[in-house]
């Protein structure tokens, strides 16, 4: 099942294939949703209750509800309310490699893998969806594109064994972890404001049976400039998932984005990036200064 937000908030239940898809206003299916109190909760309650929010998203669509074609709505961030975004660094053995050898890449950090690095967050504020674009804050520097598998977290948890891992996924989307390269931490590079794209929806977790073995690439103005396959993981997605509640509770609605290959290269306003992940989607991500 593929669930988008679009335009003002709006949630979409979006059917057929890609390409020519509908999407229809189920946002009448949100009425379901626990109401709170300040202090909010430290999750998001749409993905926390997504189990019951699919079955009234799919009852509506089929009781005649308002729809648009894919192409005239504006795509946002599946998930409005992440607890937390956790980012995974060189987890490409490709990659890895050509960070070594690229100065803009390592920053003279020679011995660094994701053994070492382990993982990283970005700022909530960073985060957008594909219908919102990239700025390029700083044109006087290096901004990269980072193709990469997003996995949604479903339920609240700590200390998950890799062979649980998998439960626990709420969804899968297509994920840009944009970067400024430089010698400062890579939380700080990565988390300025449009430098987490996630869509183009959620594909609930049952669609996506083995995340492990998904085709993923990134084109600019046509150009293909990353493509892969996340069987080249070093850490594939339950050892990360394992790795990150180790340290961590995961709450429904935190985002894990698992990792580039190789490819990575710079973008400049007016640039369009197209990235997709096999079984998950394509986005189509506008760069501007």
């Amino acid at each position: 099942m593929r669930l988008c937000r679009f335009n003002e908030g709006r949630l979409g239940y979006v059917d057929g294939a890609e390409d020519g898809a509908t999407v229809h206003d189920v946002t009448a299916a949100l009425d379901i949703l626990p109401s709170y109190r300040y202090p909010l909760p430290s999750h998001d309650v749409l993905i926390a209750s997504l189990p019951l929010l699919k079955e009234r998203a799919v009852a509506l669509s089929r009781a005649g509800v308002e729809s648009f074609p894919l192409s005239s709505v504006t795509l946002l961030s599946p998930v409005a309310n992440p607890g937390k975004i956790i980012a995974a660094p060189v987890n490409y053995q490709a990659h890895l490699e050509e960070y070594k050898v690229d100065a803009q890449l390592h920053q003279n950090k020679f011995g660094l893998t994701i053994q070492n690095a382990a993982l990283f967050l970005k700022a909530t504020s960073s985060l957008v969806g594909p219908g919102q674009g990239v700025e390029v804050r700083h044109l006087d520097r290096r901004t990269d594109h980072e193709v990469e598998l997003v996995v949604v977290i479903g339920r609240t948890a700590t200390r998950i064994p890799r062979q649980e891992a998998l439960q626990y996924v709420a969804g899968y989307a297509v994920g840009l972890d944009m970067t400024i390269r430089g010698s400062e931490d890579r939380s700080f590079r990565k988390s300025l404001d449009t430098f987490s794209v996630v869509g183009p929806w959620l594909v609930t977790a049952d669609d996506v049976p083995n995340p492990g073995d998904l085709e993923l690439s990134v084109s600019i103005n046509g150009e293909l400039r990353q493509r892969s396959n996340t069987r080249q993981m070093i850490l594939d997605v339950p050892a990360l998932i394992e790795l990150a509640s180790a340290y961590y509770t995961l709450h429904p609605g935190d985002i894990l984005f698992t990792g580039t290959p190789e490819g990575v290269s710079p973008v400049q306003p007016g640039d369009r990036i197209v990235a997709t992940v096999q079984s998950v989607g394509t986005m189509t991500v506008d760069v501007r200064g």
